[in-house]
């Protein structure tokens, strides 16, 4: 009977860590302040191999894309295009049947802001993201974000 009990207790805990989420990405945010008013709003994604993630710019009919929505502050202009700064990779995926862009290991995105006045305020957001590798394709995934301009 205690080996069944023991039997029983590790069948339900590798079931629970089986369905646990896998997100193979990790994310840091941060301001680097430039200017006594501008910042630069940096977002590095580190990805575990043998994932990679995908381009802001992959084109349509493919994976999603990496994207960022900002909240509203209208203590701060957001200037120019969100840039990213990796080792990007183009190839084409016969399961999506289109090119991909896509980074492995890392993938710096960076926007600047520029704060309206001398004060402390923050930026705040979303970004969503998917990841595969060459076997599989994780659903998308969303985290929040807050960043502290001071």
């Amino acid at each position: 009977m205690k080996k069944l009990f023991i039997i029983a207790c590790i069948a339900i805990t590798c079931i629970n860590l089986s369905a646990q989420k896998i997100d193979p990405v990790n994310w840091k945010f941060e301001a680097k302040k430039k200017t006594a008013n501008e910042y630069e709003i940096v977002a590095t994604a580190t990805v575990a191999e043998p994932w990679h993630i995908y381009s802001q710019n992959t084109g349509k009919g493919g994976p999603i894309a990496t994207s960022f929505s900002f909240a509203r502050n209208p203590l701060i202009q957001l200037n120019n295009k969100l840039k990213e700064n990796g080792k990007l990779e183009k190839v084409y995926d016969k399961n999506f049947k289109t090119d991909v862009l896509f980074y492995a290991n890392s993938v710096v995105f960076t926007q600047t802001a520029k704060v309206k006045g001398n004060i402390k305020t923050n930026v705040s957001g979303t970004v969503e993201y998917m990841v595969c590798n060459d076997e599989q394709c994780l659903p998308p995934v969303k985290k929040s974000f807050n960043i502290q301009l001071q």
